[in-house]
């Protein structure tokens, strides 16, 4: 994965998700609820395509030695799932999107790219998982001009306000039947940890690059307030799995997306 002095980037901003929820059992919820939302936002010719998810090796910073992973890449086909503005302007075929995700839980690293834009666009995502409720103030350990430019911006799976469309009561922590949280769950809360996302941003079209830029961010955030209260409410689904019912999961997922892409309606979240 590229590290993260190789990039020029326009936008940082480190996304600070508290969960309760322990770190070891996080790597279970994570991968099924990656399989699940895939699903969820797949149909009507746009989603996912699985490529490849197999074992792999990966540096996931400048600072780590080659980690084992489990290394995917997808194609995210967006067509009508970016803002209109966006259609209008890109050229056909060029609304894909292609994530490569290196995961060595407790650290992910993910790398979005787009084959039209080539080096004008990406998106890196360097996650670190750890105890604590979003206590540790430079988990990155960013430095200089890059520590001086990043946003923090700290997630509130309960409190935090929802789109209505995407508001789901089965994913609402407040009604969740096993373990329902209040507005003061991240006091009374006895196991906590932070899910860290330090999302790095490069969008280059002159005109459009601010404008660009925010939609992605605000997409990000829209997207983990969803996923994450979507985990924490599924808790009751994947707790007892293993890594092994998850691999198998994987490949059960990877079947279903290439024979529903291409069928009914578009599913799942739209930027407007």
């Amino acid at each position: 994965m590229p590290r993260t002095e190789e990039l020029e980037t326009s936008r940082i901003i480190e996304f600070q998700v508290p969960l309760p929820v322990d770190v070891d059992a996080f790597q279970v919820g994570h991968r099924y609820t990656v399989a699940e939302v895939s699903k969820q936002e797949t149909g009507g010719g746009e989603g996912v395509e699985i490529v490849v998810n197999e074992p792999a090796e990966a540096n996931l910073s400048a600072a780590k030695p080659e980690q084992k992973c489990q290394y995917t890449h997808k194609v995210i086909y967006l067509k009508t799932k970016v803002p209109a503005f966006i259609q209008v302007l890109a050229p056909s075929g060029s609304l894909e999107v292609h994530e490569k995700c290196w995961n060595a839980h407790p650290d992910i690293g993910t790398l979005y790219s787009n084959p039209y834009m080539k080096d004008a666009f990406f998106i890196k995502i360097t996650t670190v998982n750890k105890p604590g409720n979003a206590d540790i103030e430079n988990v990155h350990n960013l430095t200089g001009q890059r520590l001086a430019k990043r946003e923090l911006d700290k997630i509130d799976i309960v409190n935090d306000s929802i789109d209505p469309a995407d508001y789901k009561e089965e994913y609402d922590p407040k009604k969740y039947d096993h373990g329902a949280l209040n507005e003061n769950w991240q006091e009374s809360s006895p196991t906590m940890m932070t899910s860290y996302k330090l999302v790095q941003v490069k969008f280059k079209w002159f005109g459009l690059q601010t404008k660009v830029e925010d939609v992605i961010i605000r997409g990000i955030r829209r997207l983990l307030v969803n996923f994450f209260r979507q985990l924490y409410c599924t808790q009751h689904t994947w707790r007892s799995l293993t890594m092994s019912d998850i691999r198998a999961l994987e490949v059960q997922v990877k079947t279903e997306l290439d024979e529903t892409r291409d069928e009914g309606e578009v599913q799942g979240m739209v930027e407007e």
